[in-house]
């Protein structure tokens, strides 16, 4: 339980310094990331993350062992990221 004679709890820390942010340098040349290029890194591990569940069900969207609920999601939630993705439940058999 920690009590307080107040609105503010105050602490007597001796040990402990007040925490200073880095300082940034003048001559850094750190350039980010192009925000298309994130957008392809995040859609790409989703399409992993998704075609590794779909290969540990077997190919299965839904029911208690698909890849919807492996990944924690609905399965309808799980179709339209497939279909955004451009991802097949089961690979088409080449006729």
């Amino acid at each position: 339980m920690i009590l307080s004679r107040g609105p503010v709890l105050e602490i007597d820390t001796p040990d402990l310094k007040p925490h200073e942010a880095p300082r940034r340098t003048t001559d850094a040349k750190v350039q980010p990331l192009p925000l298309k290029n994130v957008r392809d890194a995040l859609q790409q591990a989703q399409r992993d993350e998704i075609l590794l569940a779909l290969r540990e069900a077997g190919g299965r969207v839904g029911g208690l062992e698909g890849a919807a609920a492996r990944l924690g999601l609905k399965r309808t939630t799980l179709i339209a990221r497939m279909k955004k993705l451009g991802i097949e439940s089961r690979p088409r058999s080449a006729a």
